[in-house]
């Protein structure tokens, strides 16, 4: 008996008593499903920004931080599925989520060429303290499975947050800037060569996290040329 088989057919009947549950749904899961099933899939509420060279985002940012494009892969919504799917990402745990969904945006950005000049991914980061409360950094997970998609390498310590800072989600705009103003500094410098890389975030509001982590690189490597990508973008929050 191969182990192959051995596998899948533990598997198999693992399944039976723990079904594994769609992320989005939490229906159980059909053979060859993987996190979130085929329906939830076709659901998702992409946003086709990555189409467009001088999109919403790029407005968005326009007089605040130098881009060469920018785009998120899903519209988030209070009580859709992608609230239901980062809330699973960040609070429960799900870390294979993470990379899955990274996955499935990088994949998204490959068939047009958008990641053609892109030399490297750069997750924000979190605190320390907040990544050792949560036990990971959901952005990274997210980086890392959009970089695995493009082929792309993922510099998850290329910045550092040196300031602990509150939860920007009842903050006003003004206030989440002012939270998140010089938190960020450069802990590791880019390889020799990289000319463009690309920022990821999970969830893009008013854009302030970015914008900050964003200058704090610019102002470092201002020769460098920087763009933007969230898993997610709350456009009417």
């Amino acid at each position: 008996m191969s182990r192959l088989f051995l596998s899948s057919g533990i598997e198999g009947i693992l399944s039976l008593f723990f079904p594994q549950q769609c992320a989005a749904c939490h229906s159980s899961l059909l053979t060859g499903e993987k996190l979130i099933c085929l329906h939830c899939q076709i659901q998702l509420p992409q946003t086709n920004l990555h189409q467009m060279r001088d999109n919403q985002l790029m407005e968005l940012f326009a007089g605040r931080l130098s881009l060469t494009k920018a785009t998120a892969f899903l519209y988030f919504t209070q009580t859709g599925m992608v609230q239901r799917l980062l809330h699973e990402l960040k609070y429960k745990d799900n870390q294979a989520l993470g990379v899955f969904l990274g996955n499935l945006f990088g994949q998204c950005l490959m068939e047009n060429n958008w990641m053609e000049e892109i030399d490297a991914v750069v997750p924000v980061p979190l605190h320390r303290r907040k990544q050792h409360e949560r036990g990971y950094n959901q952005t990274e997970l997210l980086a890392g499975g959009l970089g695995e998609a493009t082929g792309k390498p993922c510099l998850p310590r290329l910045v550092k947050r040196i300031k602990y800072t509150e939860s920007q989600t009842k903050k006003s705009r003004l206030a989440r800037w002012e939270n998140v103003r010089d938190v960020f500094s450069i802990q590791e410098p880019p390889a020799p060569g990289m000319k463009h890389l690309l920022l990821i975030d999970d969830v893009l509001t008013t854009g302030a996290t970015l914008e900050a982590c964003g200058l704090a690189i610019m102002k470092q490597y201002p020769e460098l040329q920087l763009s933007v990508a969230t898993l997610a973008w709350a456009r009417d929050i």
